[in-house]
């Protein structure tokens, strides 16, 4: 089973106490107090992650329900993997974990979303604006037509 990251429980506490805020300024919510029990259990003992099935039936089932509001596929609909390359260029996942995604657990999946997010060289984390911006062919753009053309924009 994989491991749950640190991130991942601040995350679904953020998440809980944005749905379900203090009534009176002081006590969380149920899901909150178990999910701040794991939190500060790896806090105490110098821990960055803890085992997926590790926690208490409350406390996973409140990270499974903040998992369940999570995009489930890092997916863009640009996947690279099916021509051959070993990491899509568009989601950053590896070619096997594209295959097995859907067998993957939730932690197993937050881990993958983790490395890709950390590692930021997927198009997914590309500024589309700025590749936007830039001018694939600078002969193009500089005919003489009334269309505007978005690639010579700057």
């Amino acid at each position: 089973m994989a491991e749950l990251h640190i991130t991942d429980i601040e995350s679904a506490i953020n998440w809980w106490r944005r749905r379900s805020p203090s009534h009176d300024g002081i006590t969380a919510c149920a899901e909150v107090r178990a999910l701040a029990e794991v939190y500060a259990l790896m806090v105490y003992d110098r821990r960055s992650t803890c085992a997926e099935t590790g926690m208490s039936v409350a406390a996973h089932e409140a990270w499974m329900a903040w998992y369940a509001s999570t995009p489930d596929s890092p997916c863009i609909a640009i996947c690279s993997t099916s021509q051959g390359d070993a990491v899509c260029k568009g989601c950053g996942r590896s070619f096997e974990e594209v295959q097995h995604w859907t067998a993957y657990s939730p932690g197993e999946k937050r881990a993958v979303w983790r490395r890709i997010s950390l590692e930021g060289k997927a198009w997914r984390f590309n500024r589309y604006a700025e590749r936007a911006l830039e001018d694939p062919d600078p002969k193009a753009s500089a005919g003489d037509t009334d269309v505007p053309n978005a690639w010579s924009r700057r």
